[in-house]
């Protein structure tokens, strides 16, 4: 008995462990949510490039707390994504070469497939309003200098 209950201890942990708890953050990222820097990229992150789909903020969230802190405008360039440095700049642009720059100010989109959320501004500029999620590439313009702690 006492056998059977340090193996079921056991195999519960070693299971625990290989699952890696529900954290996204301690898993690797994957697909086209990895930026991917050319191979004459500068030191400063400019010219990092993902491709993946982009989305547009729903018009409810106005005036709702970004993960920044600042309060959601529509008529604002600003954008969501996953894990560039809030403040930093990013040209979004259309296979048709329609471009707009925005600045992060919000984590997401976590829809799988999905690597940034425009906010109606941005998604009006680049004719995304209609179909709602589009094919983009994402290029870093500048990123905000490291903070001092």
């Amino acid at each position: 008995m006492k056998a059977s209950l340090a193996l079921s201890v056991a195999l519960l942990g070693i299971l625990l462990t290989a699952c890696g708890g529900s954290s996204a953050q301690a898993r690797p990222a994957t697909g086209p949510t990895d930026l991917h820097p050319p191979s004459d990229a500068g030191d400063a992150g400019a010219g990092e490039q993902q491709q993946g789909r982009a989305s547009y903020y729903s018009d409810r969230l106005t005036g709702r707390a970004t993960a920044s802190g600042e309060p959601y405008d529509p008529k604002l360039l600003t954008a969501a994504h996953r894990k560039l440095p809030f403040g930093t700049i990013v040209d979004v642009i259309r296979p048709d070469g329609r471009r707009v720059q925005v600045r992060i100010n919000d984590r997401g989109p976590f829809t799988k497939g999905r690597i940034i959320d425009l906010s109606r501004k941005a998604a009006e500029t680049i004719g995304l309003v209609r179909e709602g999620v589009a094919e983009v590439t994402v290029v870093v313009v500048s990123k905000p200098p490291p903070r001092r702690r």
